[in-house]
């Protein structure tokens, strides 16, 4: 299927290219400064998340992008790591809870950039805080992990006891394709967040220069997400599951300047 290049400035308003998703006390907004994305306040009794993608009407097999290619965009946050609430970010992922169309529950295909904020707790990797803002990747739907996962199941009970936990996770990290590094630049500064997604490697880079490289990449199909909510999630290796709502009183936002996606497969569409 030939993938035109994306490149989107929001000035004149959303095209019909983006799905648009807005819930709770959310709302998009455009104009000369680009896409807004807007949390005015939101409560644990309700979800609240503005959002725009690529995929929602598809099924998982006809998602738009695979390798390779580059998504850059120029974006900036209302806070910083710490003070934003809820989650947040901008890449590629499989929707594998199914937040959006009719497809069923899968494992977890993701390589983007990632917001949880301290509500959180989703220890992935041994070098890594549970919490903040990430270059993330995760590729469980590959033969290595789908081979391990029965033993992977039976030793997680192990990984309760720290000395277990440090001993058995790396084998886990490297089945699943788990690879994280914290972004080092504050949030609420306008900076330009690059993924060049090859077929056999990955690297995010900040304002152009190398923040991490994986080689354990997913192949694809996936679909562009952008969003700012209002949820938690506690995933532990050694068990603990809760997922929350959180409390925002103050308006947070996710501003996006421009957007391209740079492939190899012919003209450039205005998105």
């Amino acid at each position: 299927m030939t993938r035109p290049n994306v490149y989107a400035r929001f000035a004149n308003g959303l095209s019909p290219f983006w799905r648009q998703t807005t819930g709770g006390s959310a709302f998009l907004r455009t104009g000369a400064s680009g896409l807004f994305l807007v949390n005015e306040g939101a409560s644990k009794h309700a979800y609240t998340n503005a959002q725009i993608d690529d995929y929602r009407t598809l099924p998982r097999a006809h998602f738009p992008w695979r390798p390779p290619l580059r998504l850059s965009l120029r974006a900036r946050f209302s806070h910083d790591s710490g003070h934003l609430k809820g989650t947040a970010g901008f890449g590629f992922w499989n929707d594998p809870l199914r937040t959006t169309g009719l497809r069923r529950v899968a494992l977890p295909q993701a390589l983007w950039f990632f917001y949880s904020g301290p509500d959180a707790a989703m220890p992935l990797t041994l070098d890594q805080p549970a919490w903040g803002w990430k270059a993330s990747v995760i590729d469980t739907r590959t033969s290595r992990f789908l081979l391990q996962a029965p033993l992977l199941a039976l030793a997680a009970p192990l990984t309760r006891m720290p000395l277990f936990y440090r001993s058995l996770w790396p084998a886990v990290q490297r089945a699943a394709g788990i690879a994280e590094r914290t972004v080092p630049a504050a949030m609420t500064d306008w900076h330009v967040y690059t993924i060049d997604w090859q077929l056999e490697r990955v690297r995010f880079c900040l304002d152009g220069a190398l923040l991490s490289e994986a080689s354990h990449v997913p192949a694809g199909p996936l679909g562009l997400v952008v969003w700012l909510d209002n949820q938690f999630l506690q995933f532990t290796p050694w068990g603990k599951f809760r997922w929350g709502l959180v409390v925002k009183s103050e308006v947070q936002w996710l501003e996006i300047d421009w957007l391209a996606i740079e492939t190899a497969e012919g003209s450039t569409r205005t998105a």
